[in-house]
């Protein structure tokens, strides 16, 4: 089983605490799986919500702003070629959890044209996946990511809504988007987060109307008091007791996942 997992929507609709939500699901229920987590969001915000820092020298874009530096100053060696020194910083960037390994892409730093750097970062990445049972991305903003055609092996994207207006809006552009690039996906999952029970019928006829083969309603997440505490305090969201109601909801969806 190979599975590449992108979560993506609006900014602030609750992309992290999901993926956190479904690595926790996964590291329960599916154990001696290889994971890697990619955030690609400038703002590292898994390992927050993990309790871990990162600093950003340790991020991919701390290491592609050195390497930038050196191409502009013709300080690379000539007998290494670029891209296996990108491949080299990509690996040194991995962190190895104990149950799983992280990739922090973090920010890209300074001005000057990132785009070779970019292209081979993205076949990098695309190989380095293939190591792993399960690929699990944090996509920032919902549209960055895909707008660059990075997301042509993901199976499964989960477009994470709150309950506003703008949080459906970027729902809608980002299957615009995916149309627009003919990106494939296995399949496509809408995910309500902080959903109290009243406005959820407004979601389920939203997604009703849209008419994508392969797009399904995954459920609902409600507002949780303790994870708006650890997310607030820099705790462990995969600490979070087995018996959390919202985590209790978010196990009954994911299984319609994996």
């Amino acid at each position: 089983m190979k599975k590449i997992i992108a979560f993506s929507g609006k900014g602030g609709v609750g992309k992290t605490t999901s993926l956190t939500l479904f690595l926790k699901y996964i590291l329960e229920n599916r154990n001696k799986l290889d994971i890697l987590v990619i955030d690609s969001d400038p703002d590292a915000n898994i390992a927050d919500v993990i309790g871990e820092e990162v600093q950003f020298c340790d991020t991919i874009g701390g290491k592609m702003k050195i390497l930038k530096d050196k191409i502009q100053k013709r300080q690379l060696p000539l007998d290494v070629p670029k891209n296996q020194i990108i491949e080299g910083d990509v690996y040194k960037c991995l962190i190895e959890m104990d149950e799983f390994d992280l990739l922090e892409m973090g920010r890209q730093e300074g001005e000057g044209c990132y785009c070779y750097i970019n292209s081979v970062l993205k076949n990098v990445i695309d190989t380095l996946s293939k190591n792993y049972d399960i690929t699990l991305l944090d996509s920032p903003a919902g549209l960055e990511h895909f707008a660059r055609k990075t997301g042509r092996d993901v199976t499964d994207l989960v477009i994470v809504t709150d309950p506003s207006k703008m949080g459906i809006h970027t729902l809608t552009r980002i299957l615009d988007i995916t149309k627009e690039l003919n990106l494939k996906f296995e399949n496509i999952w809408v995910l309500g987060n902080r959903f109290p029970d009243n406005l959820r019928g407004i979601l389920e006829k939203e997604v009703e109307n849209i008419k994508i083969s392969n797009l399904k309603l995954l459920g609902f997440i409600s507002n949780n008091d303790e994870i708006s505490m650890i997310n607030l305090t820099g705790g462990n969201l995969l600490d979070l007791p087995l018996d959390n109601a919202s985590y209790q909801e978010a196990k009954d969806i994911f299984a319609k996942i994996i």
